[in-house]
């Protein structure tokens, strides 16, 4: 397909400018560049609004673009997933060259004394950097809308308002009480809890979760991710819990988890089927650090399981998928067999699993063995949580009635300073805590201080709305605890003297239903009467 691009009437002194301002450089690679930056901003822009006159300086593709072309039109149809026979490839290569011709030229009319060298030297590094430390892609896979029913099975609502004691006052006397899904107090349902081991925060957690399964009428369920595995007597003590929320204990590996993490990919859907392989084999790559040889032949080696189920409807296993590298790459060891031989031959997940019987209509606790390899439990954690973020992703928004948002999951995280400093989780983390709350899905982040939450990119307290703070070791660090609580300077007094004296049960919260950050005797799960 040829491509005759016009410029703006406007940009065609602009270019000229630019010309003259990057002496060393041609107007057709002036436009090259501003193209190039152009999508470097990951903007989508609009045909309609964004599309200006066709006045300006035209270029023949041959000579914008000489012997790259192909390259240009693949930015745009890898951008836009569209075809490059798409009719439109042409007008949105215009409108980027535009939108760049502009951006460049305000940074110059912005920064008189920037120099060409300037522009062209932070934009390279900036570049590098990003190439160097390029985050996954978490975009969910949304499957089409006339078949999304065959695949993706609604999860129940719970529509009336959901009550949880949190705890009361010092003096027994006044229970709190947290109104979770109503939309006059609560912009979102995410929580986040942060005491020392041996403050009473698991308990709480327990006891939350108990309170919401009884309150929701067993509509809300729940998974219980525990990073760190059980220990010791802690199966006897949780066992009361586990009988009254009907939860299902999964001791992994000694018990797979009732899911094939690879379900969520649209497998009808060939270029949804792509993308999804791709975001599968990033999380392994990142977790697992192979590669990009080694990428290429998980890529391969996963497509080519999917396709040996093309008519049968089932998705592959992960011993599948080992057994397609072995076939690519021979017997001899690699990081990349390691791996997907431990996630198979441990079983973490289950291998024949219905999508449409999904696990999440039921309770579950989730115990990763602190005795499997980290690269193991990072990657099974993260399969788990992409799973779950792309199914509740192409389930519909739930409905708002009477000011009551409808609830449909909570997803616990135990010991959360474990995803939340792994810099390869952050962006998953922070996408879910940012849009799965439209679907009904409480996030609820546990940890042992409050540091980890304020990450230098991304502030994940400021995320979840509700925050309650158990005795931390270091109470001295008001700024940092003021942001956990999401408080003004106002109430710093008030909380140095409630930190000051908080004993082991006890909490502060920036709870909206008390407007105030005193000490308080939170809810544990040891103490509800059997």
């Amino acid at each position: 397909m040829q491509f005759n691009i016009k410029t703006s009437n406007a940009n065609k002194q602009v270019v000229t400018e630019l010309t003259n301002k990057l002496s060393f450089a041609a107007e057709n690679v002036i436009s090259r560049i501003a193209f190039a930056y152009s999508i470097a901003q990951n903007s989508k822009l609009d045909l309609t609004s964004d599309y200006h006159d066709a006045k300006g300086k035209e270029y023949k593709d041959d000579v914008l673009f000489g012997r790259y072309k192909d390259y240009y039109v693949a930015l745009v149809c890898q951008h836009y997933k569209i075809h490059k026979t798409d009719s439109n490839v042409g007008k949105y290569l215009k409108i980027h060259i535009d939108d760049g011709l502009n951006r460049i030229n305000k940074i110059f009319e912005d920064n008189p004394h920037y120099t060409a060298f300037d522009f062209l030297s932070a934009e390279l590094e900036g570049g590098i950097e990003s190439l160097e430390s390029a985050d996954i892609s978490f975009e969910p896979i949304i499957y089409d809308e006339k078949t999304r029913h065959l695949k993706v099975k609604e999860k129940a609502v719970y529509q009336d308002l959901i009550e949880i004691e949190v705890g009361k006052t010092l003096e027994e006397v006044e229970p709190i009480k947290f109104r979770i899904n109503d939309i006059n107090i609560h912009n979102n349902q995410h929580i986040a809890v942060a005491g020392a081991s041996g403050t009473g925060k698991t308990q709480f957690a327990l006891e939350f979760l108990r309170q919401m399964n009884e309150a929701a009428k067993g509509i809300v369920n729940f998974v219980y991710l525990d990073f760190k595995g059980l220990k010791g007597d802690d199966l006897k003590y949780l066992k009361p819990f586990f009988e009254k929320t009907n939860t299902t204990y999964i001791d992994c590996p000694q018990k797979p988890f009732p899911l094939n993490p690879l379900s969520f990919i649209d497998k009808d859907n060939e270029t949804n089927k792509k993308m999804g392989v791709a975001k599968f084999v990033d999380i392994i790559a990142s977790f697992a650090n192979i590669g990009k040889n080694k990428e290429q032949s998980l890529r391969e080696g996963t497509l080519a399981a999917f396709d040996c189920h093309m008519k049968d409807g089932k998705f592959p296993s992960m011993k599948e998928i080992y057994d397609f590298v072995i076939e690519i790459e021979g017997e001899k060891s690699s990081t990349l067999k390691n791996i997907l031989f431990s996630l198979s031959d441990y079983t973490i997940f289950e291998t024949e699993v219905d999508p449409l019987n999904t696990f999440l209509d039921r309770n579950y606790y989730f115990s990763l063995s602190g005795d499997l390899p980290s690269e193991i439990r990072f990657t099974a954690t993260f399969l788990i949580i992409n799973y779950i973020y792309n199914t509740f992703m192409n389930m519909a928004n739930t409905p708002v009635e009477n000011d009551k948002i409808g609830m449909r999951y909570v997803f616990l995280i135990d010991e959360a300073h474990n995803v939340i400093k792994n810099k390869k989780a952050q962006g998953l983390l922070d996408k879910i805590l940012r849009e799965i709350r439209s679907k009904g899905v409480s996030v609820f982040l546990l940890s042992q201080g409050i540091e980890e939450f304020n990450q230098p990119d991304i502030d994940f307290s400021s995320n979840c709305e509700t925050a309650f703070l158990l005795d931390i070791k270091d109470k001295s660090n008001v700024r940092l605890m003021s942001k956990f609580l999401g408080i003004g300077e106002k109430e710093h007094s008030t909380l140095i003297k409630s930190m000051g004296r908080i004993q082991k049960g006890e909490a502060v919260s920036n709870l909206k239903e008390t407007g105030n950050v005193n000490t308080f005797n939170i809810s544990q799960i040891s103490k509800v009467k059997q």
